[in-house]
């Protein structure tokens, strides 16, 4: 169900996973996800797709993590990598339906939900609360910048450490760091770089796969910051890397895709429920559309695997390392300037989202969008309504209003 109802992009699934997975479920505690959240920013890949794989992982160790994790790719990846087959039917400036019109205002009242619920749990003292203020000014002012998310965790993490009088936790039983998930995520990523690099220098026939698959796994492997930086790497790869004279002197066969089957991609995964790293289905697709429905299909599989492979190898190697680290005192003084500055993030991405609704969407119906945002925000807050049902009623709103 969340997998079909997330919107919103990573932001806004914080939200929907604090109210199914922590207040209904009860599959992992506040504190938790707060703490999986601030993780997971640490790293790179499709930080919403690593938390979910985490509640996987504590509920039911490494294979109900995978499982989780592939619950929650595939419909979004079904629907881009369907969608690349459509695309030539589509007229990109008529591609906008009316039922997704308030899934923006409603994203920002599940921040809001979200925002609340994290303030109650981490800010608690004088540096929290300066931590929270500066981290929401420097992530509001500074929130296209892919690094600025992990720099202020790191940040507020050294500034609770300048004193040594909080008194740490008892520690907890450290976990087995399973090693073979850092070797093969380091040995897929030098493997599929020089066999790419030999491909395009022998000219190997029917290379394009390859090709693709390293493209799109050293995005996963190295995007901080999201979706919408993970679009601009591949606009500049895909789109703009393509025209350069010199580089097709050099490289004539260069995966290309044509801008506005870009741009249309682009646009359609925001309103799409699921990650926006499912985008790499639809470009993975496209990318191979030339070469019969066979090849788009094999495009589209390897977009999927290559996007999202290294962040759940990512994720479920590091995630011991940090348990284990935190039987340090060091760790836990973090652990609070941490969680003040995610705090602050998620703070300022609700001013944020709240400021890019248009002002023509403001003017034309600022007073619904007005009552959707409060409306999320109540509903999460005082009722016992899923989270699901709450998105179904804002998209039968858009149909109806």
């Amino acid at each position: 169900m969340h997998s079909v109802t997330a919107f919103g992009g990573p932001h806004g699934h914080f939200g929907m996973m604090l109210k199914t997975f922590v207040d209904q479920r009860k599959d992992v505690t506040k504190e938790e996800l707060l703490e999986y959240n601030a993780f997971c920013q640490m790293l790179p890949g499709a930080s919403s797709t690593q938390v979910l794989t985490l509640i996987g992982y504590k509920r039911g160790g490494v294979m109900l993590a995978v499982l989780t994790l592939l619950i929650w790719i595939l419909p979004a990846c079904l629907l881009m990598g369907g969608l690349s087959f459509l695309v030539k039917y589509i007229d990109n400036k008529s591609f906008q339906h009316d039922v997704f019109r308030y899934i923006g205002p409603m994203t920002v009242g599940f921040l809001a939900y979200a925002s609340a619920e994290a303030f109650k749990y981490a800010i608690h003292n004088t540096i929290t609360r300066v931590i929270m203020a500066a981290s929401t000014i420097l992530a509001f002012a500074f929130f296209k910048l892919p690094l600025i998310i992990p720099v202020l965790i790191v940040a507020g993490g050294f500034v609770t450490n300048l004193s040594d009088k909080r008194i740490p936790q008892v520690g907890e039983k450290p976990r087995k760091i399973k090693w073979g998930n850092i070797w093969l995520f380091a040995f897929i990523f030098l493997a599929a770089g020089l066999l790419s690099e030999q491909a395009r220098k022998h000219d190997w026939p029917n290379r394009r796969p390859i090709n693709l698959f390293e493209n799109t796994y050293r995005f996963g492997s190295l995007v901080f910051g999201g979706g919408q930086v993970l679009v601009a790497m591949m606009y500049e790869q895909f789109v703009v890397r393509p025209k350069n004279e010199r580089l097709l002197q050099r490289n004539p066969n260069v995966i290309k895709i044509e801008r506005d089957d870009f741009y249309t991609g682009a646009g359609v995964v925001r309103a799409m429920p699921g990650p926006v790293f499912s985008i790499a289905s639809f470009m993975g697709g496209i990318a191979m559309s030339d070469r019969g429905t066979a090849w788009q299909v094999l495009g589209c599989i390897i977009g999927t695997v290559a996007i999202f492979l290294p962040s759940a190898l990512l994720v479920l190697f590091f995630f011991p390392v940090w348990h284990n680290l935190k039987r340090y005192a060091i760790v836990y003084r973090a652990l609070e300037g941490i969680n003040a500055a995610v705090v602050g993030f998620l703070i300022a991405s609700t001013l944020y989202m709240l400021k890019d609704i248009t002002i023509a969407e403001w003017s034309g119906r600022g007073l619904l969008n007005s009552i959707v945002i409060a409306a999320t925000w109540l509903l999460l807050w005082k009722s016992k309504i899923p989270s699901p049902f709450i998105v179904l009623m804002v998209l039968l709103l858009g149909l109806l209003v």
